[in-house]
């Protein structure tokens, strides 16, 4: 037998567990604290009341417990509750833990609330990846489009042309009055006089007005070439530029 195990020599299941207990000094209370059975429940193991017991599972869990705690043999007590109560039933003994099943069931459902908790998280996120990876799971995201750069129209304008300036000549074969003005007749006045025969001018302009008493009289040249001052000359003027005569 081992040490430190107290077996009475009349073996009576809540008597012995009373006298164990008082033996040891202690009160109900202090068991309840130490083996986590409630003391109505010792009591009712005290005083063999076995009826007022969840089941006999239970009471041979809180038997087991309690006798182990007041240094008896667990086994021995459950043996015995067997054989007075429950015989003909094969049942295994409980494990010595004294926990009410209670306490497995909230165990039980908070491991399937943190499994239903992790199913709900995974959805999301796959929901989520669905959602801002471009609608399909098992599709490729499209690259960004580049943007398109605008080649700027290169409008091509049509050429002008600037007048340019011109050398003319007048040399007077004859008396005749002339009258010279920049651009128009109604320009600015560069000679207004009588040329009398050998004398001669010459202007240096892009656009001149030239207009003469007697044409004939008149030798002209533009940009050292001759030209004919025509008739009109001494009644409305012409118009001189690189170009040539034009009617004014």
């Amino acid at each position: 037998m081992p040490a430190g195990v107290y077996n009475p020599p009349v073996f009576e299941i809540g008597t012995s567990l009373r006298e164990a207990r008082l033996r040891q000094g202690l009160d109900l209370t202090e068991v309840e604290q130490a083996t986590k059975v409630r003391s109505r429940y010792l009591r009712a193991l005290e005083d063999e009341q076995f009826e007022g017991l969840p089941a006999p599972t239970y009471v041979k869990g809180f038997l087991r417990t309690y006798a182990d705690y007041l240094g008896l043999d667990g086994q021995l007590y459950v043996d015995e509750y067997n054989s007075r109560y429950v015989a003909g039933e094969d049942e295994p003994p409980l494990r010595r833990s004294g926990v009410a099943p209670r306490y497995h069931r909230r165990v039980e459902s908070r491991v399937v609330f943190v499994a239903l908790g992790a199913i709900a998280v995974v959805t999301a996120l796959v929901i989520a990846a669905w959602k801002y990876g471009g609608g399909s799971p098992n599709k490729p995201a499209l690259p960004p489009t580049p943007a398109t750069t605008k080649t700027p129209t290169h409008v091509t304008r049509p050429k002008t042309h600037k007048p340019v300036a011109a050398t003319f000549t007048l040399t007077a074969t004859g008396p005749s009055f002339v009258k010279v003005r920049i651009g128009a007749r109604s320009g600015r006045q560069v000679f207004a006089g009588t040329m009398d025969p050998g004398q001669f001018h010459r202007f240096y302009a892009k656009r001149l007005w030239i207009a003469a008493s007697d044409p004939t009289a008149l030798k002209a040249t533009l940009q050292g070439k001759a030209v004919a001052l025509p008739t009109r000359v001494k009644r409305t003027g012409v118009i001189v530029t690189a170009s040539g005569l034009q009617a004014s």
